[in-house]
Formats: C-alpha cells, structure tokens, sequence
C-alpha cells in the first residue's frame, strides 16, 4: 500500500505557473511507475503526463508537451509536475497515481492501471 498526498495547487493568472507535489508515505516508493490525472467539472479524468520509476521515462498528453515537467526524487518519496505557460483550459483538480512495477522504465498512461490515487488538488488557471 502506499498513501499520496498532492499539494501546490491554486490560483494563478493565464501564463503563469505551479509547482504541484504528491508526497508517498508507505511502500518503497521507488517500486512504483507515478503519473499525474486531471478532470475538470462535467468532464471525465485525463491523463496527463507520468514517470517511470527510475524517472528515466517520461510521457505528456500532447497539450501538455513542452509546457508541463513531470519529475521525481525517490529519496524524498515525491513526484512532481511543474506546469508553465498556463491556460484557462488547464483548470482542474489534479491526482497524482502511483503502480508498482517490476520495469525500472516502464509508463503508464491509463488510469484504471493504477491502483492508488491522492485526494487531488485544484489548479484554477484565470484568464
């Protein structure tokens, strides 16, 4: 089992940007592939961009890419997400997601993949 908790969300004007972090507590957090969901209101959750478990592999939904950073430091069981260039579209509640993987490089970009899920923070992009 492994616990996630997400912080850094808020309110910020269009070209802004946040730093969101998810902390782990529980298992070795460095056995586990990480990505980052959103939804925004009436609509369904989305993939948005996740790491391998060695932060070797990454991978972005495409209107994220080159805005969006997704990094991770197994020593302080923390995944991040840098976000720039903000748009008023990037409005959501983020989740970060944690699965255990034996593949020191494997992503995973589908949600029903993984099993554990924060209580997500709200990002709300103003324009």
């Amino acid at each position: 089992q492994v616990q996630l908790v997400e912080s850094g969300g808020g309110l910020v004007q269009a070209g802004g940007s946040l730093r969101l972090s998810c902390a782990a507590s529980g298992r070795t957090f460095s056995s586990y592939a990480m990505g980052w969901f959103r939804q925004a209101p009436g609509k369904a959750r989305e993939f948005v961009a996740a790491i391998s478990r060695s932060g070797s592999s990454t991978y972005y939904t495409d209107s994220v890419k080159a805005r969006f950073t997704i990094s991770r430091d197994n020593a302080k069981s923390t995944v991040y997400l840098q976000m720039n260039s903000l748009k008023p579209e990037d409005t959501a509640v983020y989740y970060c997601a944690a699965t255990a993987t034996l593949y020191f490089d494997n992503v995973v970009d589908t949600a029903n993949q993984y099993p554990y899920w924060g209580q997500g923070t709200q990002v709300t992009v103003s324009s």
